[in-house]
């Protein structure tokens, strides 16, 4: 496998940014068969894209972007810096994800979902966005807010709002609004306590978040 380091325009539909690595066989501006205002496609400094990986013309992404194999990133998104999408996954058109995102295998992001900064999402996670399917009229996706975490194969339903700093369980099918900063699981979804209250299995003492931070993030903010 080789790949190129990119720091010019490929087409004049595709502005990239320096100290891009771009593998044989990924795919950069391919053009959409829909309408849209704006078919520059913008990869910002320092991305690693991976074989297999098709990004659609007219969407705008930030520095640091990783894919794993097999990504598509559709047409009309605005991302921000350092997402990390792993292989076959795929964020529908007109999304809007903020920074520091980590979207992990196997997930289908939506048309029209909102996902703020520092979410992360674990494999097999399934966004819907059409409360009536194929009607079209009032398509939108959930809006995940801040921080939160989102569990293996959760399906999230059309325009809910996920809490910032919420975790949300494995196999979990979420049809209403999540508060913030609360550990929610089942079929449906339903509060089972504060993400506060939750204990390390390995280290009764500790615990996995903490004042808006999890484990790691509060180890790089101890004094050293």
């Amino acid at each position: 496998m080789s790949f190129q380091t990119l720091s010019r325009p490929l087409t004049d539909h595709v502005v990239l940014g320096i100290n891009l690595q771009v593998d044989d066989g990924a795919l950069l501006g391919y053009m959409t068969g829909r309408a849209i205002a704006d078919d520059t496609l913008i990869i910002g400094d320092n991305a690693q894209i991976r074989a297999g990986t098709v990004i659609y013309a007219g969407t705008r992404i930030g520095s640091g972007l990783q894919t794993g194999h097999g990504v598509v990133i559709r047409e009309e998104n605005t991302i921000g810096d350092d997402l990390n999408i792993w292989n076959n996954s795929t964020i529908d058109y007109g999304c809007v994800i903020g920074s520091g995102v980590k979207l992990h295998c196997n997930i289908y992001i939506a048309q029209y979902t909102t996902i703020e900064d520092d979410v992360f999402m674990a494999p097999g996670v399934t966004i819907a966005n059409d409360p009536h399917p194929l009607c079209g009229l009032c398509m939108r996706g959930p809006t995940i807010k801040r921080g939160a975490r989102i569990g293996v194969n959760v399906t999230l339903l059309p325009k809910i709002t996920i809490g910032e700093g919420a975790l949300i369980g494995a196999g979990s099918v979420v049809t209403r609004d999540v508060p913030p900063f609360t550990v929610v699981y089942g079929n449906p979804a339903r509060v089972q306590k504060s993400v506060y209250e939750i204990e390390c299995d390995e280290d009764r003492m500790a615990h996995p978040y903490l004042d808006r931070l999890d484990s790691r993030a509060q180890r790089m903010h101890e004094p050293h």
